[in-house]
């Protein structure tokens, strides 16, 4: 099996970042099918093998034609576009021609959409190869455990969970399965697996990438799809490709005229000289318990964080906060668009797996779905929908008057609250996967947050601090994130012996 090195130099795979890959491509030390097959072979000797992460779902089965039409373009013409030759893992709810769409579910194993999603044809376009589809909560909620694969394992610690529902993708990026990846957060889907998994992830403002082609979309408002990377440089690049309108996706309306510079030019080592942060410490988390010693773990590697960032020249507002944010997160609760999500996802696709919702809860599978809460979402409940748009708007104001009041350029809190679950009891009756997991950012939505290795805990797991700022002020918080990472150099990979 071929190791992590191009078959030419010393050049490694392991933590390579897109510009490690442009410079390699350029110099002639890998070609881009040499790649492909690097993170294929891994994938082969950690996913399926050796620790059996069991991150990954599909293998693209184009992956290497795609990448000697790529090298022959670049020999012809140069470099397709940014991300030329970049081997992408994406969240398995995000649909690729060719490839199946199974949200993690046996519901879904047969159905090959007959369309790219709006993010892939946004990759496709600057160079990218799609790679892989990775596990989820199944049905795009929860933690990674489904009915089609079972339970990924962190590669940190195997007995334990890798967060969701975007665990797959965090834990294939992680463990160098792939270049970068693509999740999605409605909840705290992005930033929970990153931090678990010692990536960087970030839920983008609402409105900044397409959903078009992506289970769980349009009409709602709260799932928003973002990169997760190694490092922030390549979170920002990343985000520049996909990030743009998409007739298919009204909600990208509130994006337009918002971008302006790129991304990649607020990537500033001195953005903390002299920000003014303000720190979170109340507890926010789904289901914390602020009284174990999980909980002060964490704790004890987020009070650390605190000072490297006054350390990078932040002036602090330690503490804030925010009113009555854990009374009105407990509002939260599901609005009326399971139905026309439904709709308007399988309505792009000429050969729908079922007919109807109704028809695929009957299903003689659907028995075997182990996340039967997103698979079969009760009725709409009037009242709890109302007091979920009350308390919504409620905290929003809440939010931006507390940063006002305080002058700041942006809040940091944990990621999670809770160092990862064990998988056992992830998946026994009382189901802990969830907790610790902060959704402050999706409640509100119009919200931008990035999450950032922060160090590792006394058992040897990793810790995200997430960085929040005002409405599309995306390219603020990339700046604040990549200077706290640039002055502290959390990120370690996992040793997996490869």
């Amino acid at each position: 099996m071929q190791q992590d090195t191009g078959p030419r130099t010393g050049w490694k795979v392991v933590e390579a970042t897109l510009d490690d890959i442009r410079l390699a491509f350029e110099a002639g030390d890998i070609s881009c099918r040499e790649l492909v097959q690097t993170y294929l072979d891994r994938i082969e000797a950690l996913d399926r093998g050796g620790p059996a992460i069991n991150s990954i779902i599909s293998v693209n089965p184009k992956a290497i034609e795609d990448a000697d039409e790529l090298e022959a373009a670049r020999a012809a013409s140069g470099p397709k576009g940014p991300l030329h030759g970049v081997p992408v893992i994406l969240k398995d709810q995000i649909d690729v021609a060719g490839m199946a769409t199974t949200m993690g579910s046996v519901l879904f194993k047969d159905y090959f959409p007959d369309r790219d999603a709006f993010v892939v044809e946004r990759l496709r376009e600057a160079g990218a190869i799609i790679l892989a589809k990775a596990t989820l909560g199944e049905m795009g909620g929860g933690d990674t455990h489904g009915s089609l694969f079972g339970s990924t394992r962190n590669p940190y610690a195997l007995a334990r969970t890798v967060g969701g529902s975007s665990g797959g993708t965090a834990a294939a990026i992680t463990a160098n399965l792939g270049l970068v990846g693509i999740g999605q957060e409605g909840f705290a889907s992005i930033r929970r697996p990153s931090a678990w998994n010692s990536i960087v992830g970030m839920r983008p403002t609402a409105g900044l990438v397409s959903r078009g082609g992506v289970y769980s979309g349009w009409p709602g408002v709260q799932g928003v799809l973002g990169p997760m990377t190694r490092t922030v440089t390549d979170a920002a690049a990343l985000l520049d490709v996909i990030a743009g309108y998409d007739p298919e996706d009204p909600l990208t309306a509130m994006g337009v005229g918002r971008l302006g510079e790129t991304f990649v030019s607020r990537l500033d080592a001195g953005a903390l000289a002299g920000a003014r942060i303000g720190v979170m410490r109340e507890s926010m988390g789904f289901g914390s318990e602020p009284d174990t010693e999980d909980f002060a773990q964490v704790s004890a590697v987020f009070d650390r964080a605190v000072a490297e960032l006054e350390e990078a020249g932040a002036v602090l507002v330690d503490p804030i906060t925010i009113p009555d944010v854990r009374e009105l997160l407990a509002k939260r609760a599901g609005g009326p668009y399971t139905k026309p999500a439904w709709d308007a996802y399988f309505e792009r696709s000429a050969r729908p797996p079922y007919a109807s919702r109704e028809e695929m809860l009957a299903s003689p599978d659907f028995p075997l779905v182990r996340n039967k809460r997103m698979a079969s979402i009760g009725p709409w409940d009037v009242t709890a929908h109302h007091e979920d748009l009350m308390a919504r708007e409620k905290l929003m104001f809440n939010l931006l008057k507390t940063m006002a009041d305080h002058e700041l350029d942006a809040i940091v809190h944990k990621s999670v609250e809770h160092q990862p679950t064990l998988i056992e009891e992830a998946t026994a009756p009382g189901f802990v996967g969830m907790r610790g997991a902060t959704h402050l950012n999706t409640f509100t939505t119009y919200v931008p947050a990035m999450s950032v290795p922060a160090g590792f805990t006394a058992d040897s797991l990793p810790v995200g601090m997430t960085f929040l700022g005002r409405p599309y002020c995306d390219g603020a918080i990339i700046g604040f994130a990549y200077s706290y990472e640039q002055a502290t150099r959390h990120r370690r990979p996992p040793d997996l012996g490869l």
